[in-house]
């Protein structure tokens, strides 16, 4: 069956497939797998809806960036743009293996975090092999894994949100290949403690590999950081994934890596393209991390004193609101989240709902800046009142 749906002047088709509209030369894993479904953009709200203007706070974007200096690298790069970037290609595994005091061999880049993760997928996993992943987490890690044939054990967050080790440790069998663990978690914002992660490393068999996705770690309080370093110096299966698009500001730059053994990177750089990254997202990669990289700490600090005031907001209203480690608030309310995220959406706040991960009640907020938050808050309340007031 197509489903046709306008875009502009676009026609976007969704296909399912079903029966006898299957393609038979596909593999039979790829549907099993469901596609990323996208939120709506600015303009198509403000189409649909006749609005002037509109506000994004669905997608955990950093509103402050691009930078001064990234953007001028990055511009400069354009000029370029018909060879390949040998050079910031080399220079960015050179910066982030300073970062984490290793080496450049331990060092693998790639499309975003999301290209990363799918190479690590296709490096480790063999159709058979079983794998762990929490059930209320970014949902890529169960699509990936059931694309390259696995089993996939989905393990339930505990009561306060977190990623219940413990019982992911015990869901371990002869069988598991990989776990993979969203540390800070995407939707909740919670982060696991550091010494039970510890602890959960030390007691997995030898066989079992962890992923450590860490892309909102740089939001993350001090003493909820996780010694990955010194993991993978003990020898520890251990490989952690970062990104530049949330904390650096580059979502559309489409710069992600990977950290572990150099025998295990050099498996990944095997499976994944030459140069899978593109020139404009390395160069302001380079920037950010070093010559701007002072300014994104300043707005990041600015993120984070946000974040905090948007707790308290919510909490004001009547809201259950999370602890966050991200640059989100996850919080709900008594009623459900697709309608206030509907009403919301009417006047230009793009928001997003729960109910996927489960939470009906539930909703996630992108923390912007401070006059964003302000419109959000502000809106926020209105519909709150409209409904209690029902």
């Amino acid at each position: 069956m197509d489903q046709r749906l306008p875009c502009r002047n676009v026609c976007i088709i969704i296909r399912k497939f079903s029966g006898d509209n299957m393609i038979k030369e596909v593999r039979k894993e790829v549907y099993n797998c469901v596609p990323y479904a996208a939120g709506k953009s600015m303009e198509d709200v403000m189409e649909e809806y006749g609005l002037s203007s509109a506000i994004k706070l669905g997608s955990n974007e950093n509103p402050y960036a691009p930078f001064h200096l990234s953007t001028k690298r990055m511009m400069d790069e354009v000029l370029k743009i018909n060879s390949y970037p040998e050079k910031n290609f080399i220079r960015l595994k050179s910066i982030l293996a300073e970062r984490n005091n290793l080496a450049a061999e331990n060092i693998g880049l790639g499309h975003g975090a999301g290209g990363v993760l799918d190479t690590l997928a296709k490096t480790f996993i063999s159709n058979g092999d079983e794998v762990i992943v929490p059930k209320e987490t970014y949902g890529l890690y169960n699509e990936i894994s059931k694309g390259m044939g696995a089993e996939v054990k989905q393990i339930p967050l505990d009561g306060e949100f977190r990623l219940d080790l413990r019982a992911m440790a015990a869901a371990v069998s002869e069988k598991t290949k990989l776990i993979w663990v969203c540390n800070p978690n995407n939707p909740t914002g919670t982060t696991v403690d550091r010494n039970e992660f510890y602890a959960f490393i030390d007691a997995l068999p030898n066989h079992v590999w962890v992923v450590l996705d860490e892309a909102y770690i740089e939001f993350a309080k001090q003493d909820h950081l996780i010694d990955v370093t010194r993991l993978i110096s003990e020898g520890k299966k251990i490989i952690k994934v970062g990104t530049l698009s949330k904390y650096f500001g580059l979502a559309g730059g489409r710069i992600g890596y990977c950290i572990a053994w150099s025998e295990v990177i050099t498996a990944y750089d095997t499976i994944s393209e030459p140069f899978n990254a593109n020139r404009i997202g390395l160069a302001g990669a380079v920037s950010v991390l070093t010559e701007d990289l002072a300014t994104c700490i300043s707005y990041g600090n600015r993120l984070i004193a946000s974040r905090e005031s948007m707790i308290a907001e919510l909490r004001e209203a009547g809201c259950a609101c999370s602890e966050s480690d991200t640059n989100f608030v996850f919080f709900s309310t008594d009623f459900a989240a697709s309608d206030i995220a509907n009403r919301l959406l009417q006047q230009g706040v793009i928001v997003r709902p729960c109910g996927g991960w489960g939470y009906q009640n539930h909703l996630r907020v992108t923390i912007g800046t401070e006059e964003q938050n302000k419109v959000f808050i502000d809106k926020f309340k209105s519909v709150l009142q409209t409904l209690q007031g029902a």
